[in-house]
């Protein structure tokens, strides 16, 4: 990574740093990530912890990228700070860059410690010996839930790059906020409503189903969950969705994303 993309990165992580807002956000994590486990029925073990957080996960993941991305571009062409920018030997795409790294870090602080202080309190109450689950082929063990976080974290990722687009995209404050309002009910529900309309309505036949379901970030990150963090443990003959297609979807969405951005702040 050039100094030029560090410099800018290092730039938003202070700048999250100091937002009154973030201490905020990390408690609702916290309190989420606490509450889904503490009030579930299920037993302190890995596999069934990362069922229950998986929706709440659905919800709040995207919730938190928004948070933190809506304001990125916008903030600083309000302040003027593109204009000064632009007289620094910093190419647009390496701004964008910066500004998605630095982000990320924060994102990925943000979700890493609640799911890790969960993971630690899950090896501390979990039986001492790994629980072969009966009639499946796998064992409870603390690689699904870091898996789980993996996937978690990159999901999150995806929909940030959502998020710093449509920031790019937006003329005042307040259109960004309502971009980003767009993004998260269009991650959340709206893509995967489309989807279930097509079904319905007979437009996406069965054998197109999968690759369909990867254009849903919500679905793509639901679909690799199921078949890489819990089919590894759970015996089913019944596939969910393709990892390589659903990986490919949300790699498509964060690059696509990234690259509007930079066309965007281009062309301002």
């Amino acid at each position: 990574m050039s100094n030029k993309i560090q410099a800018v990165a290092a730039r938003e992580v202070v700048s999250v740093v100091r937002a009154r807002s973030t201490l905020a956000l990390l408690l609702g994590v916290l309190l989420v990530t606490f509450g889904v486990v503490f009030v579930s029925n299920a037993e302190p073990d890995y596999l069934p912890t990362a069922v229950d957080l998986l929706l709440p996960m659905e919800f709040l993941v995207p919730a938190l990228a928004v948070a933190l991305g809506y304001r990125t571009i916008i903030s600083d062409s309000t302040r003027g700070e593109l204009d000064v920018l632009a007289t620094y030997p910093v190419s647009v795409s390496r701004y964008i860059l910066g500004v998605f790294v630095g982000r990320a870090l924060a994102l990925t602080v943000l979700l890493t410690i609640p799911l890790a202080i969960v993971g630690v309190y899950l090896a501390t109450t979990s039986p001492t010996t790994p629980t072969f689950l009966a009639t499946h082929q796998g064992v409870d063990s603390p690689l699904i839930f870091v898996r789980f976080i993996g996937l978690t974290v990159f999901f999150g990722l995806v929909v940030l790059a959502m998020t710093i687009a449509v920031s790019a995209l937006a003329s005042t404050q307040r259109s960004a906020l309502v971009l980003g309002l767009v993004v998260l009910a269009l991650v959340i529900i709206g893509l995967d409503l489309l989807i279930l309309r097509g079904v319905a309505g007979g437009t996406v036949g069965d054998e197109w189903l999968t690759a369909v379901l990867s254009v849903s970030p919500t679905s793509a990150y639901r679909g690799l969950v199921f078949e890489t963090v819990l089919s590894t443990a759970v015996e089913t003959d019944l596939q969910q969705a393709s990892p390589v297609t659903s990986a490919a979807g949300l790699l498509s969405w964060l690059l696509g994303s990234l690259a509007v951005a930079t066309v965007s702040v281009s062309r301002r």
